[in-house]
């Protein structure tokens, strides 16, 4: 069997391994790009891009359905989920598009099949029409993560499903909805199926939902659920999934101890992803994983020479825009070529993190967050000031009816220096990225109050916030 050389080759085309095979590609590397299904990853085709495009939906409907509000008049308001389908996946087809475009620009050899990774960076694909052999001077392992199943007695019944299963489904005629899990996925999806008029149970084993960010936006979103029709139970442990007949099956549950017992027409788990490498290394493989994820030394080198991971493969924070991010200073580093980011070596010096990476949720309000939240730096021995601007008294906010959220900034408090920004309305996630960028620069908050914010915005708030912080000083 020939055997065809590379400078790179990359396994996976998701966020992580398309944007490394055209940046390398860009720079003079010969690269293959192989993957086993369509560009994009799960990012683009079962995950970040169908869940936002069906979010975008049911805002449309919901806010057609309160147009009354603004004096308009909207008779027999509905909505058609095949159509909303088409929708989707016409999105999910211009950003493939996109991508591959991207590619062919860039002359990067793109390859359909199953890789197997083998000593020496020898890959082996299999493809419809056969086997090819191909070895790398540099091979990045980027295959991405899969959904986490727990161990629960019924979790295999046909009506449980995960969240590339749901937002695939033909349609919607499910009145009771129990998702299991309270992360980003979790209120994602409990927001776009109570939109439609489903009866929702969102069932967390944390004290509070969106554990990992700041307590004010745990409590201001499980208020908003609720003010949705959700219903949202923390300190649940689930303990079986049952089949009672005629398509309903029964969650039994504890919270605070108490046993519950929820009907539900389908079952939603959502508790996170994690790194499946089972089928990409082959036996002589020297790449050694530790609880599925390989072990990374130094720049995302594992312990294969030459071979790399990025992405969901091996981040704690599984983010399309971390697994680019990651991809573009490898890509610079194999090429020999200045680094336009700044990346931070952990006091291990085993892990390579971003220092500033934007969290969003796309509910309504949206949540974005970057940087420390005052817990995170209290616990780091940081003395800190904040502000806080809440939109009930914002400009915008009361002309588009959307007085929920708010904006906190965290400041380094000897320096004034902005360390951490959380906010919750419309436009947070736009809105996050000039605090990502004050974060990354080291502004100060007599800094960002040099800058001019227009009115009527929903980003007065955040020099609102930072008025609120000096005053604090």
């Amino acid at each position: 069997m020939e055997e065809r050389q590379y400078d790179l080759i990359i396994i996976g085309a998701g966020p992580a391994g398309y944007t490394a095979a055209y940046r390398a590609a860009s720079f003079g590397l010969r690269t293959a790009l192989i993957e086993k299904d369509e560009l994009g990853g799960a990012c683009v085709n079962t995950g970040c891009i169908p869940a936002k495009a069906l979010l975008q939906a049911t805002a449309v409907y919901r806010d057609m359905r309160r147009a009354s509000r603004f004096g308009i008049t909207a008779r027999e308001v509905d909505f058609d989920w095949a159509k909303m389908q088409d929708y989707k996946e016409e999105a999910v087809g211009q950003f493939r598009a996109q991508i591959r475009q991207l590619l062919d620009q860039n002359e990067v050899e793109q390859i359909r099949g199953e890789a197997r990774l083998h000593a020496g960076n020898r890959v082996e694909v299999t493809t419809r029409e056969g086997t090819l052999s191909l070895r790398g001077t540099h091979v990045i392992l980027a295959t991405g993560a899969e959904p986490v199943i727990p161990d629960i007695p019924g979790i295999d019944l046909p009506q449980v499903m995960t969240s590339y299963d749901i937002l695939r489904i033909d349609d919607w005629k499910f009145d009771c909805l129990v998702i299991i899990g309270g992360g980003v996925i979790g209120v994602e999806l409990a927001t776009i199926f109570a939109a439609l008029g489903s009866k929702v149970t969102l069932l967390e084993q944390n004290g509070r939902i969106l554990a990992p960010m700041d307590p004010i936006i745990s409590e201001q979103m499980e208020e908003n659920l609720r003010d949705k029709g959700i219903e949202v139970c923390c300190n649940a442990e689930i303990m079986e999934i049952k089949n009672r007949g005629r398509d309903t099956v029964f969650v039994n549950f504890r919270e605070d101890g108490v046993w519950r017992e929820k009907a539900a027409d389908r079952v939603l788990v959502a508790v996170g992803r994690r790194p499946d490498m089972s089928r990409v290394l082959a036996e002589d493989c020297e790449v050694k994983l530790e609880q599925g994820r390989p072990v990374i030394r130094g720049t995302y080198k594992t312990t294969q020479e030459n071979v790399y991971a990025i992405g969901d493969t091996v981040a704690r924070m599984r983010l399309a825009h971390v697994a680019a991010s990651q991809a573009v200073y490898l890509a610079e580093h194999l090429a020999g070529r200045v680094h336009r980011m700044q990346l931070t070596v952990v006091p291990s010096g085993m892990y390579v993190v971003l220092p500033v990476v934007p969290s969003c949720i796309y509910t309504d309000p949206e949540i974005a967050s970057v940087g420390f939240t005052e817990e995170d730096a209290r616990n780091s021995s940081m003395k800190v000031k904040c502000g806080s601007a809440y939109m009930a008294e914002n400009g915008k906010a009361i002309l588009t009816q959307k007085r929920r959220g708010f904006v906190r900034l965290i400041f380094e408090a000897y320096t004034n220096t902005l360390i951490g920004a959380q906010i919750m309305c419309p436009r947070a996630t736009d809105m996050i990225g000039e605090m990502a960028t004050a974060i990354a620069n080291g502004l100060t908050a007599y800094q960002l109050s040099t800058a001019m914010r227009a009115h009527p915005t929903y980003s007065e708030a955040i020099t609102y916030a930072i008025e609120d912080a000096l005053r604090n000083g």
